[in-house]
């Protein structure tokens, strides 16, 4: 009578090494949960350990900004360059504009650091409400209230 033969044992799983790359590391938003997350430099993609989203990494070189949504606050990371940047989780068109084309003013009434684009006249408050002047007459505008 013929002796069943036992399958050849396999041998257990190398461990993963990931790629050298000297300890760098790089950062993006997850494009599920919004979550930063890391990754060695040289990854193509990233798979969130959260919402297992696999969010793609923008090729080598790729400058990249930050902006907070206007309508969520959420932290949106979008290709240094782009005008304008519409928000996963509330669909909002947010402007993406340059540092050199923002300039900052405290708010008259709760004295809010507030950003505008450089040329704008007044800029609203999203805490208060209220109208600021800016230009020339910015700073009667501020004197009124700080008395």
């Amino acid at each position: 009578m013929p002796v069943p033969l036992a399958p050849y044992p396999t041998p257990p799983p190398a461990p993963y090494t990931p790629p050298p790359t000297n300890g760098a590391q790089s950062q993006l938003v997850c494009s599920g949960c919004r979550n930063l997350l890391v990754y060695p430099v040289g990854a193509t993609s990233v798979c969130c350990a959260v919402c297992n989203a696999v969010t793609a990494v923008p090729p080598p070189g790729t400058e990249m900004a930050q902006l907070v949504c206007g309508g969520c606050h959420t932290l949106l990371m979008y290709i240094r360059g782009a005008t304008s940047v519409q928000c996963s989780c509330c669909h909002t068109v947010n402007l993406a504009l340059e540092a050199n084309q923002v300039a900052h003013v405290n708010c008259g009434n709760c004295r809010m650091l507030l950003m505008y684009q450089y040329g704008a006249r007044s800029v609203k408050c999203a805490v208060c409400n209220f109208v600021t002047s800016v230009g020339a007459s910015a700073s009667t505008t501020e004197q009124k209230f700080s008395t």
